[in-house]
């Protein structure tokens, strides 16, 4: 009945044998996953903010940076990945390592990424669909695509009358739509998935090679520009710079959330043809390639348009408009638009099938492993995420706790480069398909890092993630703890 208990790893190769999950995904099927994952509304939103204010011209460099932060966890995730081949990701992982206790936590958390996650994408989605309606003549009541506190915000600062109901109607059909798929079955998910990726990179280096035509050296000097310390809105320093290599390290901070969702192959693992070899290498492949697309988008963009005159709203579309292709802008909202669709998709897949597996360690009711008798999905709690996530996305103004969705990440992140070491050492007889070089080195780094980057969350944010994972122990104790299947071995 210890909280330190671990899940043997015979146990995972019979889980894995007993599964009736269907086995459809290739591996760059699975890749493709994980580039729909990652790229979505950061790359035509993050980059304005983290150029203008921090990175300038510099803001290539900060990529990289995040990138190879980022490539530290996934080493290490594909490690993990050729050893256990489950659809639980980093909470299965930690279970066969670190203990049941943490393994739940890690579990409790992912909610955060995922289904946290999906809900910010839902009301992004909306932004831009939206948008994409008003280019085409169409416009759209306030009160009908804003939550009620947001409607009343833009109201206000429009000079009308505020509503006295509102719902974000697009964000609660686009989930119901994702959900409808998902249910279907991962091979629709999965063909749905490919077509808005081909869309988004044929985008994205639409973006590149016409943007390079434009470019003017000259908005790359200087490259880094000169640090200037912060300041509040009195003219007092408030620690930190902008600009100089301190804010090239803040403007990493700010992309790397343009990286989440590169984890979520590893919930897929269940539904590959073959997981020990395929799973790694899609993890590596989609980071290494959306991080290759990244660097090139951003410095497209700063030797288009000088760092300082990039809008920080939307630095993709304006970077265009300002030198005559307005056309484009329709394009590039168009691959917006699909682009957070195919995140949405694969964020939710990746949730039910941590509830899956959690459910099949009996942490969780069996509701959650229910699959359906001919699409052989897991129905019933595809359409409970679909719900909460329908209601929070129409009814909540989400970007307040938006970055609940990077602690969870963060967290799972850290765990993994963790677990990864502690298996190394306590079981270095097991078959590894993929061995993670200087496992302690960069394991180390994937620790390090992604605690460095929790620093810089916002004191608001921290006190909430306290109090979800305080909820989460009390759920464990409660529930979890006497119902999980190691009590019976």
């Amino acid at each position: 009945m210890s909280i330190w208990r671990v899940k043997p790893v015979s146990a995972f190769e019979a889980d894995m044998k007993k599964s009736d999950l269907k086995r459809v995904l290739t591996r760059w099927g699975l890749t493709s996953l994980g580039i729909g994952a990652i790229i979505g509304g950061g790359i035509f939103t993050l980059t304005g903010i983290a150029a203008h204010d921090y990175a300038g011209p510099a803001l290539a460099l900060s990529f990289v940076i995040a990138g190879v932060g980022c490539l530290f966890a996934s080493l290490c995730y594909a490690e993990f990945a050729s050893v256990l081949p489950v659809e639980g990701s980093a909470y299965a992982y930690a279970y066969g390592t670190v203990g049941e206790l943490f393994a739940w936590f890690i579990g409790w958390n992912l909610i955060l990424e995922y289904m946290m996650g999906a809900t910010t994408v839902a009301v992004a989605w909306s932004g831009y669909f939206v948008k994409l309606l008003h280019l085409c003549g169409i416009d759209i009541p306030i009160w009908l695509c804003n939550d009620f506190a947001t409607a009343t915000e833009k109201c206000l600062a429009a000079g009308i009358q505020a509503p006295s109901f509102a719902f974000n109607l697009p964000a609660f059909i686009i989930t119901w739509i994702v959900t409808g798929i998902l249910i279907k079955g991962i091979k629709e998910a999965a063909n749905t998935n490919n077509i808005i990726v081909i869309v988004k990179i044929a985008v994205v280096l639409f973006v590149i090679i016409v943007g390079a035509f434009y470019i003017n050296t000259d908005n790359w000097t200087p490259f880094i520009p000169d640090a200037v310390a912060k300041v509040d809105a009195a003219g007092n320093p408030t620690g930190g710079f902008n600009f100089g290599f301190g804010g090239v390290l803040t403007a990493a901070t700010i992309v790397f959330f343009a990286y989440i969702g590169f984890d979520a192959v590893s919930t897929q693992a269940g539904e590959a043809i073959n997981p020990k070899k395929d799973v790694p290498f899609a993890i590596i492949a989609s980071l290494v390639i959306c991080t290759v697309l990244y660097i090139l988008v951003s410095l497209v963009l700063t030797g288009m348009v000088r760092y300082d005159q990039l809008d920080e709203a939307a630095p993709v579309a304006s970077a265009f408009s300002g030198i005559g292709i307005n056309w484009a802008v329709f394009i590039i909202t168009i691959a917006a638009t699909a682009g957070l669709t195919s995140v949405m998709l694969v964020m939710m897949l990746g949730q039910t099938r941590i509830f899956l597996g959690m459910a099949k360690d009996g942490l969780l009711p069996g509701f959650f492993r229910t699959l359906h008798p001919v699409f052989k999905t897991p129905h019933k709690s595809t359409i409970l995420v679909g719900a909460i996530i329908s209601l929070v996305a129409a009814l909540t103004p989400i970007d307040k706790v938006s970055q609940m969705c990077s602690m969870g990440t963060l967290l799972a992140f850290a765990m993994v480069c963790v677990a990864v070491m502690i298996l190394r050492y306590k079981k270095p007889e097991l078959d590894r398909p993929y061995r993670t070089p200087a496992v302690y080195l960069v394991g180390c780094l994937g620790v390090g890092f992604n605690i460095f980057l929790m620093c810089f969350v916002r004191k608001e944010t921290w006190i909430a993630f306290i109090i979800w994972g305080i909820t989460g122990i009390i759920v464990y104790f409660l529930y979890s703890k006497r119902n999980s299947n190691l009590n019976k071995m």
